[in-house]
C-alpha cells in the first residue's frame, strides 16, 4: 500500500519581525515535496508577515500570529485534515491537541529552553509524536533528570536534537551566484542582520551593518555584500565597494554564506549555520533571544560578538581577519560538532510517515 499524497500543514510563528521560523518551515516542505512528489502542502501564516503574500505554498492568512488565532487554526485543521502538521515555535496545547484528534501526526519544534520546557510539559509531550530542538546541543544543554522521567513514565522520547536545519551549498548555483554580483569565492565578506526589520534607538539594525560595510571596504578593500532583508522597508543606499541585495531565498543565501571570506551576522539561525558550514563569523545579538545563543558560541570560540554599532563591528571585523586571529577562530570551528540537521528531521518525518500508513517506503 502506497499513500497518493500525504497532507502536510506547516504552522510556524510569523509576525512583522523575525523570518526563520517561516524559512526553516519552507525549508522542510521544499524537501518533503522533493521526497514525495505528490505531497499537499499547506501553510498557515499571519498577513502581517511580509512573506505571507509571497509564500510558494498556499497559506491560510489570519490576524496574527497562528498561537494567538486558537480557534481558526483548529477550524482550518478540521477543513484540512493533515495528515502531518508541524508546529515550529508555535502552537498552544489545544491545538496540538485538536490535530493530534483528527490523526494527524504532530511534530513540534523548539529553539530555547523556554520553548522546549514548554514542548515536554506533560499535557503536550501526550499528543505530541516528535519534539525536535533546532539548536546545537553546545548551545541548549541536555534536559533535565526529572523532564527525562516524566517523559519516561508516559512512554514518550526524549526532545531530538537536530541542530540547525538548512539547505546544503549547491556548486552549480553558488557559482551562479557568484557571477551574477562579480564576487570571488573566499574573497568577500557577507553582511546579514536577520529579516530586516529589527531596530534600535537609532533606527533599523542593518543599517549599522551597511555603514560597517562601507567602513570595511574603505579599510580594507575587500568587497563587502550587505542582504538588507524581505523586513527592510527602505531604499538601499549605493555605496563604492559595497553590494547590496534587498532579499535572497535560502539556498542562494546560504550560496554565498559558504562563498564569504568571513561573514557579520544576526545571532540568529544563520549563525548556527555558518558554524556548521565553518565560516568565522562576528555576530550581533538584533533581538532579545539572541544574546544566551551567541554569548555561548562566544564562550566555545566559535564567533566573535559586537554591539550593533557600526563602528565596533567594523574594529572587531578588522581584529578579526588578521591572520593569528582568524587562524584561532577557523580551528575552533574545524573541531565543533554542529553540523546540518535537515536529514535528520526528515528522517523523522519518514519513519512517521511508515507507522502512519504501514508503508515500507
Amino acid at each position: 500500500m502506497t499513500l497518493a499524497a500525504p497532507k502536510f500543514l506547516f504552522v510556524p510563528v510569523s509576525s512583522a519581525e523575525g523570518v526563520g521560523e517561516y524559512m526553516r518551515s519552507l525549508i522542510i516542505a521544499d524537501e518533503v515535496k522533493r521526497r514525495w512528489p505528490n505531497a499537499t502542502i499547506q501553510f498557515i501564516l499571519s498577513r502581517q508577515a511580509p512573506y505571507a503574500l509571497t509564500c510558494p505554498y498556499p497559506a491560510a492568512l489570519l490576524d496574527d500570529t497562528p498561537t494567538k488565532n486558537i480557534k481558526a487554526v483548529n477550524d482550518f485543521m478540521s477543513f484540512f485534515l493533515p495528515d502531518f502538521v508541524i508546529f515550529d515555535a508555535s502552537g498552544r496545547r489545544s491545538q496540538l491537541v485538536h490535530a493530534n484528534k483528527l490523526g494527524a501526526k504532530v511534530i513540534f519544534l523548539s529553539q530555547h529552553k523556554r520553548k522546549r520546557s514548554r514542548g515536554m510539559k506533560v499535557l503536550r509531550a501526550r499528543v505530541t509524536d516528535s519534539h525536535w530542538v533546532v539548536q546545537p546541543e553546545f548551545v541548549i544543554g541536555p534536559i533535565n533528570w526529572l523532564d527525562r522521567l516524566k517523559l519516561k513514565l508516559i512512554d514518550k522520547p526524549e526532545p531530538t536534537v537536530t541542530g540547525p536545519i538548512f539547505v546544503n551549498p549547491n556548486r552549480d548555483s553558488q557559482a551562479a551566484l557568484l557571477k551574477q554580483y562579480d564576487l570571488t569565492a573566499g574573497g568577500f565578506i557577507l553582511f546579514n542582520a536577520g529579516s530586516g526589520g529589527h531596530t534600535n534607538s537609532h533606527g533599523y539594525i542593518v543599517e549599522e551593518f551597511a555603514r560597517a560595510a562601507a567602513n570595511i571596504y574603505r579599510a580594507t578593500q575587500l568587497p563587502c555584500v550587505v542582504v538588507y532583508g524581505p523586513n527592510y522597508p527602505n531604499a538601499m543606499p549605493v555605496v563604492e565597494g559595497v553590494t547590496a541585495i534587498k532579499e535572497l531565498n535560502h539556498c542562494e543565501l546560504i550560496d554565498l554564506l559558504d562563498a564569504a571570506k568571513v561573514a557579520i551576522l544576526s545571532g540568529g539561525d544563520t549563525l548556527l549555520q555558518a558554524i556548521a558550514l565553518k565560516i568565522p563569523t562576528l555576530a550581533v545579538a538584533v533581538a532579545k533571544d539572541q544574546n544566551y545563543r551567541l554569548k555561548v558560541c562566544k564562550e566555545n570560540g566559535l564567533t566573535v560578538g559586537s554591539d550593533n554599532d557600526a563602528r565596533q563591528m567594523s574594529g572587531g571585523l578588522i581584529e578579526l581577519i588578521k591572520a593569528e586571529n582568524l587562524g584561532r577562530l577557523e580551528a575552533a570551528l574545524a573541531q565543533c560538532e554542529c553540523i546540518n540537521g535537515l536529514d535528520i528531521g526528515m528522517n523523522i518525518i519518514t519513519d512517521l510517515y511508515r507507522k502512519k500508513f504501514g508503508v515500507s517506503q
